[in-house]
């Protein structure tokens, strides 16, 4: 793992624009795209040499193409895949476009060199109206109704494309010319493009320069020298003609269980649950959701207000990378809710509230973009705050709130989900490739796949009663707005938090017991949220009156955390404890040791759990990454993070530990 973010050194890319309005890169002194027509470039280069005409059509209901591309530049080459899909694949089929960009254009350049191309303008309206808080890492976007996924990889090409897992059908190669990037051809970035390669994967690139075409031959693509268009006589296609190779670890590996009937079971409708079950649903599959309460949402997913708040460090964790990735997909999706009422961009001001988080707010000024976070001085917290604080901190202003519940009902607000309440699986039992739900002796629903999304209660059968989920009791308080209250404008970050009203009420919150498991708001948590308003900003303190309330008739809600001893979540497919066990016993005296015996899963069975307090920022983009384990899809995140968030680490542990 990297010591620093991968934001580190991170630059917008810089343009220069022509007297015909075509963007050129400042930073690498080359052109975008042709400047006679960049639309028939792109179709000859790349959509003709990888025949993606015929492909899409081929595509059956449920199958997918994906696409690789090393430079996304103004996203020309994407729209016009896009487009050719839409044309051409029938329904049911799906695109996966990953790309990798060092220096992503900022919106209002990437909506200038859009324009140049009515004939895109519909689809690029759509992509307009995603491209919000993308910051360095992987960024995942869902477009097309769910039909069209892009995994935007922000970073250095090289270093993106050794943490990608993925298989790719098509290679569009479209760094700036070699003379002027040659980063972009290096052999190192030829032998990644072999190892996420499948026999028959194709290329398509404008270059016909020797080097390109020897550092292609030499990891196994079979290159050819076809005519080029304009002013290039000669391009390069070609297809990978050796073998793929895999370095993973059997217990990371992805499970071959592909079940032909695509329906899924998913138990839990929080937030964990509605992202699972809407991402399976986008990609073809049809869920079942079962939901023990009356309506979705109804635990820890049921606060009024969640915040978005960036758990992140300046040394590129585990936890950081997930966070900064779930980020970017949340802001994305809340872009579909009504603004003011079921989220608000609002911002988010963490507070330097001692010397050890002033300390910890300078390293993270350093190590991430202006764009993401932002160090503030006191005077400049407390105008964009509008209430008096006692300094400064960071503000992200791509932040705010959410409204769970609302962002629940839109993910699973689509074709192919069955959402059945008063619904309670006990037990499970796979019998003839079907895993069935019982409640005691009622079978309630069946389906080759399962998912466990219920928070701790994803632990309460035979089959995953070894995951290590632990609750935490966590109690809001709810504060009537005063008229001298509505001037806060962003949510304020302390130790915890409180947000601008919505419906009338600012949200308090969220205490932190790990002794109680008692279901009911007590005052003596009401007491403490409120001494924490005070250590926030006394001034609001005063304007909420805070002080004058009897917390007997204070409102709040209790809701239990559910967490993994390493605080990131558990995502991924589950395997047989004991089978486990014994297949890598040998693990427990060397752990070094890499043995070449498959991962024991039990078919069809994954787990989307322990989010804690992020679920805000982790879950929608959990439900993504759990349909790539599935269903065979690029990972959203990069295969150490996905690794890092799976459940077979803790069997891992477990066995070297020797306990």
């Amino acid at each position: 793992m990297s010591d620093l973010p991968a934001s580190a050194g991170f630059q917008h890319a810089e343009l220069e624009w022509d007297e015909n309005g075509q963007p050129q890169s400042r930073q690498y002194g080359d052109v975008y795209f042709s400047r006679v027509s960049g639309i028939e470039e792109t179709s000859h280069v790349f959509l003709a040499q990888n025949d993606l005409a015929s492909r899409f059509a081929a595509l059956q209901p449920g199958e997918r193409l994906v696409i690789g591309e090393t430079g996304f530049g103004t996203g020309l080459n994407f729209l016009c895949a896009w487009q050719l899909f839409e044309r051409h694949a029938p329904a049911g089929a799906r695109l996966h476009f990953v790309s990798v960009e060092k220096h992503p254009l900022t919106h209002d350049d990437l909506a200038r060199a859009l324009a140049l191309w009515p004939q895109l303008d519909e689809l690029a309206q759509r992509l307009l109206a995603q491209y919000v808080a993308v910051n360095p890492g992987f960024q995942q976007f869902r477009l097309g109704d769910g039909r069209v996924s892009l995994t935007l990889l922000v970073g250095d090409a090289l270093e993106c494309l050794a943490k990608l897992d993925a298989r790719i059908d098509a290679w569009f190669l479209d760094g700036f010319a070699p003379a002027k990037n040659p980063q972009m051809w290096q052999p190192e970035l030829f032998a990644q493009m072999a190892r996420l390669s499948a026999p028959g994967t194709t290329f398509g690139t404008f270059t016909s320069a020797g080097f390109v075409r020897r550092g292609l031959g030499a990891v196994g693509f079979e290159v050819q020298r076809v005519p080029g268009w304009g002013p290039k006589r000669e391009i390069l296609r070609g297809h990978f003609a050796g073998q793929p190779t895999t370095t993973e670890k059997p217990w990371y590996a992805r499970p071959s269980h592909r079940p032909a009937p695509r329906q899924a079971l998913v138990i839990g409708a929080g937030l964990a649950g509605c992202a699972s079950a809407a991402s399976l649903a986008a990609r073809g599959w049809q869920v079942t959701l079962l939901e023990r309460h009356a309506e979705i949402a109804q635990e820890g997913s049921g606060n009024p207000q969640g915040v978005l708040y960036l758990k992140l460090s300046a040394h590129g964790t585990a936890l950081s990378q997930l966070v900064a990735s779930g980020f970017g997909y949340t802001r994305r999706l809340l872009q579909n809710l009504q603004r003011g009422r079921d989220w608000d961009a609002c911002g988010v001001l963490q507070l330097a509230y001692d010397d050890k988080e002033t300390e910890r707010q300078a390293g993270l000024a350093e190590a991430f973009p202006a764009t993401l976070l932002q160090p503030l001085d006191r005077a400049e917290a407390e105008r964009i705050a509008g209430v008096a604080l006692a300094g400064g901190g960071l503000f992200y202003p791509d932040a705010g709130w959410a409204h769970p519940p609302a962002l629940c009902r839109w993910m699973i607000e689509r074709p192919g989900i069955e959402l059945r309440r008063h619904q309670q699986p006990l037990q499970l039992r796979r019998e003839n490739e079907q895993w069935l739900a019982f409640d005691g002796e009622r079978l309630l629903a069946q389906a080759p796949v399962v998912v466990l999304a219920g928070a701790a209660e994803a632990a309460q059968f035979d089959q995953s009663a070894w995951l290590p989920l632990k609750r935490i009791r966590g109690q809001i308080t709810g504060l009537p707005a005063t008229e001298r209250s509505t001037a806060l404008q962003t949510v304020l970050c302390a130790k915890g938090y409180v947000a601008p009203p919505r419906d009338g009420q600012h949200t308090l919150g969220a205490s932190f017991n790990f002794e109680q498991t008692d279901p009911a708001p007590s005052e003596a948590e009401h007491r403490s949220n409120l001494e924490m308003l005070q250590e926030i900003s006394p001034d609001l303190y005063q304007r909420l009156q805070a002080d004058t309330g009897a917390t007997a008739k204070l409102a709040g809600r209790v809701a239990m955390r559910c967490t993994s001893p390493d605080y990131l979540p558990i995502i991924g497919p589950l395997a047989d404890a004991h089978a486990f066990a014994e297949a890598y016993a040998a693990l427990a005296k060397d752990a070094r040791q890499v043995p070449e015996t498959p991962c024991p899963w039990l078919d069809g069975l994954y787990v989307n759990t322990a989010h804690g307090s992020r679920g805000m920022i982790t879950t929608p983009l959990s439900g993504e990454l759990l349909a790539a384990w599935i269903d065979g899809e690029p990972l959203p995140l990069p295969r150490a993070i996905a690794e890092a968030c799976h459940p077979s680490r803790f069997l891992l542990r477990k066995l070297i530990r020797g306990s």
